[in-house]
């Protein structure tokens, strides 16, 4: 397929499902049990309506915008994706770039392939994000945490909704565990991407970069599955957040919330911003999707807290969906790993030009030229399956 055929992010989407070996492609698309939470992140947004207008004039517009104070050229930011640099090799460092260079905000997860230090030294210390599982040796949190304030991370991203990993099945028979097991299937499914191949044979990142080397009696990665299988932390609280707070002075983002009384705590235990997610439907299977759990989420927290939102973003078209409902930023992960696997760094800026270019048109047609003015006024009234205000 040639760059000139694609022309949205499912296209990206179909490239990189012939190019990435099953195992890693099926964790990208995968949902929890049934994925019935994980279809209705997208269906939701599909559901939506929007309302044409005419006779403005749109012939200047302008995406850009601030999230958490930084300016960004329109208000999307890349979510934290584990395991990224097995979609494709060093996937994190090409995902870090292209980000920097379309002037946006690159999030890197704890279980990511490239290391904390690998970004910083890949984008010439460019601030980014950083996210954080709280595990259960505090020693290595606070490790981590440390290494991300040296590192010039201008953000801590604490994920909440993986106190304990939800069941995917695609990922239980193709045998991804840490380190993935490789069955005579995996293999021969490998050996039928020799472009990918040789792109991993090219690196030496194929291990989890910020564990490895750095936790406790995880030398390799074979001591990495015990590791994972006793130091996710079930027992975590607020109080923990709260020490959190303590120990890390820059913006703090709380991501996972989809409950009105959570997002009120978070906003009490001194949360810069929120993040409306349900883990893109990878962990509690009939939780609500992002967008329907959003406006009540807003109208918890008022203006005092930067309300952000991921899970089901496609499209130009989602994003404003999001921000006409409240939401200051919007995070995208699959559709960045869909260009990330399909034509490796340039992939990923090809999605975020497709997704800008839907944003932009999107807003004009509905009659507006700057993204900071985009309210509920766009949505028709009643084509959510929730309640939607709309402006007189």
């Amino acid at each position: 397929m040639s760059k000139t055929r694609i022309t949205c992010i499912e296209d990206l989407r179909v490239l990189a499902r012939r190019r990435v070996p099953k195992m890693f492609y099926d964790y990208v698309d995968v949902g929890s049990w049934t994925e019935g939470t994980y279809r209705a992140n997208e269906a939701d947004f599909q559901r939506m309506l929007l309302r044409q207008r005419v006779a403005v004039d749109v012939t200047t517009r302008n995406t850009n915008a601030t999230m958490l104070g930084r300016a960004v050229s329109m208000p999307v930011a890349i979510a934290p994706t584990g395991l990224t640099g097995m979609i494709h090799a060093d996937g994190e460092i090409l995902a870090a770039r292209a980000a920097q260079r379309f002037g946006i905000p690159f999030t890197l997860s704890t279980v990511s392939i490239c290391s904390i230090e690998d970004i910083a030294q890949a984008t010439g210390g460019h601030p980014f994000w950083f996210q954080l599982y709280m595990m259960r040796d505090r020693r290595f949190v606070e490790k981590l945490v440390r290494r991300a304030h040296e590192a010039h991370c201008d953000a801590l991203v604490l994920t909440l909704d993986l106190p304990i990993s939800g069941q995917r099945h695609k990922d239980l028979k193709n045998g991804l565990t840490a380190p993935p097991r490789l069955t005579l299937a995996n293999m021969l499914n490998m050996v039928g991407k020799p472009a990918w191949c040789l792109r991993m044979l090219g690196t030496t990142r194929r291990g989890f970069g910020n564990i490895v080397g750095h936790a406790e009696g995880v030398g390799d990665m074979a001591s990495m599955a015990d590791w994972s299988s006793r130091n996710y932390d079930p027992s975590v609280t607020w109080d923990d957040i709260a020490w959190i707070r303590k120990i890390w002075d820059r913006k703090l983002i709380l991501k996972g919330i989809l409950d009105p009384e959570d997002a009120r705590q978070a906003q009490r235990v001194g949360a810069d911003a929120i993040v409306v997610s349900n883990h893109g439907g990878r962990q509690l299977d009939g939780a609500p999707s992002s967008i329907r759990a959003l406006p009540a989420i807003v109208d918890a927290v008022g203006a005092r807290t930067e309300v952000h939102l991921d899970s089901g973003v496609r499209s130009g078209q989602d994003v404003l969906k999001a921000l006409a409902l409240g939401a200051r930023g919007v995070y995208i992960g699959r559709a960045m790993l869909y260009g990330l696997g399909a034509l490796g760094e340039a992939g990923v800026t090809q999605a975020l030009e497709i997704i800008r270019k839907e944003l932009d048109l999107t807003m004009a047609f509905c009659g507006h030229t700057d993204i900071a003015r985009v309210d509920a006024d766009v949505l028709l009234r009643d084509t959510a399956p929730w309640p939607v205000a709309q402006a007189a």
